[in-house]
């Protein structure tokens, strides 16, 4: 029967022997100083599809924010109507 090697095992072998670290342990750090150095394109299409959804998400923010803002409008409204 063949060994077979998941990714994780390949990539943090191949990192591990790499970058060496002294305690033994292959941090995600480490990882992405390797990755960038050998498959810097790759890391640049992971970091460009992270900033669109970041963009995107702070997107979605602003158009939450100002619904609240308008339906805290609408309730002060209301309650200045009440106490009057």
């Amino acid at each position: 029967m063949e060994n077979i090697q998941t990714l994780k095992e390949v990539l943090v072998t191949y990192v591990g022997n790499k970058a060496n670290p002294e305690n033994g342990d292959v941090t995600a750090e480490h990882i992405v100083e390797v990755m960038s150095d050998e498959f810097p394109e790759f890391l640049l299409l992971v970091a460009e599809e992270n900033w669109v959804r970041g963009y995107e998400q702070a997107l979605n923010d602003v158009e939450e924010g100002e619904r609240l803002v308008k339906e805290q409008t609408e309730l002060n409204k209301v309650d200045a109507t009440i106490t009057q």
